[in-house]
């Protein structure tokens, strides 16, 4: 049983999917791992030390894809638009593929995948129950994006963070709203509060609140049926105009006096909602700072430029767009536990078993026997 890594070809990708430390625990399930020439130097991982770690180098992308049972990727099919029509035609009938694929976002793709009978594994549809946390990759890579959008605030911003008493004087900290509590929000308070700013945080799931405070910032509330904001995942829904506009109300107060504003709020499955509108950024303090992390998914605020930094009314609203990869080296070390503890359950005896009693194995399984099999995938193809 082989895995193979092919190397990333979204543009500036440098993210691997497995690095050479994951081969004792590939060959603990009986697998081999044959890795795609230079796969991993981007991320800081060279051919010599998968090789001495016992992998074996391809020397084309053909022969990764011709010899592989399974096939793990980080930017694959609907995540990879440019480079995933190369790969389909590469890829073998029966072929297990696993990675990030935004099945929701582009489940034309999954079709595609679907009819030449690739078996498809999408990491972004990891259940939320206790026995996956460790193969949730949205959440270590949310960890990371998180940790990068406060250094990048921290560098444009006019003012350091934390409070300084001299003896020219004392520095008032700065003032940060992190908007969504989710993982990459949750890390970008802490990083804030370590470089010792004063923290305001919103989630429209009123279970985030202790968790932000413990963290040490201020919980903003805006009353809401917590039913009604979640899915049954865990996630934030998405709600009705009116509700967002009591929300842009409530928050155009905080805005005001905010130095930093993080914004990572997105749904599955649909366009990030508009949070921060231009007469919004109109009132904030001048110089100050908004990092949307949501600009891949159109962003939460109106003026977000997807990888650009954008300044309007004296104010810089940057759109990044792939800020895992901006750390390469501990994001693939993520990626890659991730992806070794998902194969775990993927293959018993050296063999591949798809258990569909297997909440894990059912709820990430795109496509099979060439059909698409999830239903969520299903909705979205047909809407």
């Amino acid at each position: 049983m082989i895995v193979g890594i092919t190397k990333e070809t979204f543009k500036g990708e440098k993210r691997v999917a497995l690095i050479p430390d994951s081969v004792q625990s590939i060959s603990k399930i009986g697998c081999e791992l044959l890795i795609e020439k230079g796969a991993g130097v981007e991320a800081g991982f060279t051919n010599e030390e998968y090789i001495a770690k016992g992998a074996r180098i391809a020397k084309s992308r053909s022969e990764v894809f011709n010899n592989s049972d399974i096939i793990a990727q980080v930017r694959g099919l609907g995540a990879n638009i440019d480079g995933y029509v190369a790969d389909l035609e590469l890829m073998k009938e029966g072929q297990v593929v696993v990675g990030l694929f935004e099945p929701l976002y582009a489940p034309n793709i999954i079709a595609e995948a679907a009819a030449r009978g690739i078996v498809a594994f999408s990491m972004e549809l990891m259940p939320r129950i206790s026995r996956a946390q460790s193969m949730d990759i949205l959440s270590s890579m949310a960890t990371i994006a998180g940790y990068k959008a406060v250094l990048i605030a921290a560098e444009k911003l006019n003012k350091i963070f934390p409070m300084l008493m001299t003896a020219a004087g004392t520095l008032l900290p700065a003032k940060v709203f992190v908007i969504g509590g989710g993982v990459a929000g949750l890390q970008a308070i802490a990083t804030s509060k370590r470089l010792g700013a004063v923290v305001q945080a919103y989630d429209v799931r009123a279970a985030v609140k202790d968790q932000v405070e413990s963290l040490g910032a201020k919980f903003v509330e805006l009353k809401i049926d917590s039913e009604q904001s979640e899915d049954e995942g865990g996630y934030a829904k998405e709600m009705d105009e009116n509700f967002y506009n009591n929300q842009r109300m409530l928050m155009s107060n905080i805005l005001r006096g905010s130095d930093v504003v993080i914004s990572t709020a997105s749904v599955p499955g649909k366009k990030a909602p508009i949070l921060i509108t231009e007469e919004m950024v109109k009132e904030m303090p001048r110089d100050s700072v908004i990092i949307d992390l949501a600009a891949e998914k159109g962003g939460n605020c109106e003026l977000t430029q997807l990888n650009k930094s954008v300044r309007k009314h004296s104010v810089t609203i940057i759109g990044p767009g792939n800020l895992p990869s901006e750390i390469p080296c501990h994001a693939s070390q993520l990626y890659a536990k991730n992806i070794s503890n998902f194969l775990a359950s993927l293959v018993k005896e050296s063999h591949i078993n798809i258990d569909m009693g297997d909440e894990i194995l059912k709820g990430t399984l795109l496509t099979r026997g060439g059909k698409i099999v999830n239903g969520h995938v299903l909705n979205a193809l047909e809407s």
